[in-house]
């Protein structure tokens, strides 16, 4: 009659679902008479409301040890088993539910129930060893649905947003199993990996082993242990290497490191900019340009790559390139530094879209005035029409094209004014200068005298010499 009295206030708890006191009375209840079956079904009615599944579990087994005929201790552990994941469990009790009470409409839903997560673990297993992470993400929250306690699916779900780079969310997930159960080793390893694909390999190794601890023969945990102190060693040797000057070293170091892991992105984006950095210094521009556009692919926020990349346009008059990857980083970090450079490669882009002066005269741009003198005394006379006067008219008149060009780079070199804003990349024309009015046999004229001081003299088919006055 006592332990009837305390069953009866626990029902009464329960039905307020004041969970807690009704668990603390069924206990009495179980307390006073242990071989009731009912009251061991009823505690585990109340564990399940309160998400303590594992525990129910124990008393809905206890209940049909005692009472084998029990139709709602079979369903309450089948429902226990299916919460917990264990779908092959839970569908032998709601089969034997069905052998008791052939009609039982709820163990037919709950064996359906059980037979979907069985069916989205095999998807998922083979999505897994596809590398289909989303697909297996999706079934996971499935399965879930139904199975809301079961570790193991919020682990294998936890990897796959890791193996996403989805991390703040499989953080989460392994944080709370942790919190439930600090020995998890699975969740111990997804915590590392989540560290490892964010570069922090030391505090990654640190995780990895409390999970080797754990479980010692935890296949995952060790193989990601020991990738992630290769990869460390590795990186460090090659940034050794170039801060010694030593580039080939660095080079070889960082393509071995890149060998390693390619799933880790962010320590190979890594990998792939220094490695751009030392292609740079031994004039491998092409190639550094290369690995710092891998560097981005893996890593779009990747700010140093950008920078590394732009630097390489320029070097190598890319300039469109360069404004684009500047304008890239200006729009992700407004600093004046970067603010300067996007400035830098706009004014030398416009500078490209203009006549090369340097060129036209064939000198350095560093060239002194004496060096500008020389070279457009020696391309004027090369290209002056009347070198030309028995060519063909197409080649008088490119030649006569390149005498007036090669005028109007001398004007503007041997002027300091209108060269320094010319190579400052402004506007001539705001200088007062008109090409389109501009004559090069004026310039012509000034630079070699009046006319009879020079002529041009034929020594045979094609070739001439001067003779100055």
């Amino acid at each position: 009659r006592e332990a009837e009295s305390f069953k009866e206030q626990g029902n009464a708890y329960y039905a307020k679902k004041d969970y807690n006191e009704a668990y603390n009375y069924y206990t009495k209840a179980i307390d006073t008479c242990p071989n009731n079956a009912s009251y061991y079904g009823n505690r585990a009615a109340t564990l399940m409301m309160l998400g303590r599944f594992r525990e129910a579990l124990g008393d809905a087994q206890q209940s049909v040890r005692l009472d084998d005929g029990f139709v709602r201790g079979h369903l309450r552990e089948g429902k226990c088993h299916l919460s917990l994941g264990n779908a092959m469990a839970a569908s032998r009790c709601f089969q034997r539910v069905l052998e008791l009470d052939h009609k039982n409409t709820q163990a037919q839903q709950e064996l359906k129930n059980a037979s979907t997560v069985l069916e989205y673990e095999k998807i998922a297993e083979v999505d897994f060893e596809k590398r289909d992470f989303r697909k297996v993400v999706f079934c996971m929250d499935r399965a879930l649905e139904f199975a809301p306690a079961c570790h193991r699916f919020k682990i294998l779900k936890a990897e796959c947003l890791a193996l996403l780079g989805r991390y703040p969310e499989a953080q989460s997930v392994a944080s709370d199993i942790l919190r439930m159960d600090s020995t998890n080793a699975d969740a111990l390893y997804v915590r590392g990996l989540c560290l490892y694909y964010e570069d922090c390999i030391e505090k990654a190794v640190q995780f990895f082993v409390q999970a080797l601890r754990m479980a010692p023969d935890h296949e995952k945990a060790c193989l990601a242990c020991r990738n992630a102190k290769a990869l460390k060693a590795k990186k460090e040797d090659g940034n050794k290497a170039f801060k010694e000057g030593n580039y080939k070293l660095a080079y070889e170091l960082y393509t071995e490191a890149l060998g390693i892991d390619p799933n880790n992105i962010k320590t190979n984006a890594k990998l792939y900019c220094n490695r751009g950095t030392v292609n740079s210094k031994l004039r491998k521009l092409e190639e550094a340009i290369d690995d710092c556009t891998n560097a981005v692919k893996l890593d779009d926020t990747y700010i140093k790559a950008y920078l590394r990349r732009a630097q390489c346009y320029m070097d190598t008059e890319q300039y469109e390139d360069a404004v684009r990857d500047y304008e890239k980083v200006y729009q992700t970090e407004k600093t004046k530094e970067h603010k300067q450079l996007l400035k830098n490669a706009q004014v030398e882009l416009k500078k490209s879209k203009r006549k090369d002066y340097y060129k036209i005269l064939g000198v350095d741009k560093n060239a002194s005035e004496d060096e500008i003198k020389k070279a457009y005394r020696k391309r004027a006379l090369m290209h002056h029409p009347d070198r030309h006067s028995g060519a063909s008219a197409e080649v008088q008149k490119e030649e006569e094209k390149k005498f007036k060009e090669v005028g109007e780079a001398f004007t503007i070199l041997s002027d300091p004014k209108k060269k320094a804003r010319y190579d400052s990349g402004q506007d001539l024309e705001e200088d007062g200068l008109n090409m389109g009015d501009f004559d090069a046999n004026n310039i012509f004229k000034a630079f070699f005298g009046g006319p009879g001081s020079f002529s041009f003299e034929a020594s045979g088919p094609g070739n001439f010499f001067f003779q100055f006055g």
